[in-house]
């Protein structure tokens, strides 16, 4: 079995991986998102090729340390109405985007790009959408400050393997997608390249 470098530090992605029988090594990537998020932007990019150009940035930039190996990088990036929401920096951050998303629908495109010795060699971008209830003032501030710690490293504020569920009217696409990895269609490529006994 070939070990996958993430190039993710998100521990529910790692541990996704890890729950599936993936072999992984942790290697984050560090990239200036906010710089070339910006310049896509400014060429009029979908939000849908920003989260795969990330994810790309990131596999690449890890396999620079990993030059012979197999590695992942990954990316979220949510959009509602045309606008594009990044992580929250501060509390109120979490609030405010969260009040903008509430009773609304909006799409998270979950990027992952697989690099081998190098070179991009999968792709794939899953668009999960997903209704948030009209829920109260009282009940967002409470969740924003119970939660923060949980929250604050997630786009959108929300993690629907916890507490965050309660957030959502209904979701339409897959659960893994939207926790951070298009993981189906990951264990298939890797399956079909022979990285993952099958």
């Amino acid at each position: 079995m070939t070990v996958l470098t993430l190039a993710s530090g998100s521990e529910i992605r790692a541990t996704l991986l890890r729950h599936a029988g993936v072999d992984i090594d942790v290697l984050p990537a560090r990239i200036d998102e906010e710089m070339i998020r910006a310049s896509l932007l400014a060429e009029g990019a979908a939000a849908h090729d920003i989260a795969d150009t990330l994810a790309e940035h990131k596999a690449l930039k890890t396999a620079r340390q990993r030059p012979e190996g197999l590695v992942l990088g990954c990316d979220q990036i949510l959009e509602c109405g045309g606008v594009l929401y990044a992580k929250p920096d501060t509390p109120q951050d979490a609030v405010d985007q969260l009040r903008a998303l509430r009773g609304k629908s909006h799409k998270l495109h979950t990027a992952a790009v697989l690099v081998a010795f190098g070179q991009p060699v999968w792709r794939h971008v899953a668009t999960p959408r997903l209704t948030m209830r009209d829920f109260s003032d009282a009940f967002l501030q409470t969740y924003v400050s119970t939660h923060w710690n949980d929250i604050r490293h997630c786009v959108g504020c929300y993690q629907i393997e916890g507490p965050g569920i309660r957030l959502f009217s209904k979701i339409e696409g897959d659960l893994f997608s939207i926790q951070g990895l298009p993981l189906l269609e990951l264990l298939s490529i890797l399956t079909l390249r022979k990285d993952l006994p099958g």
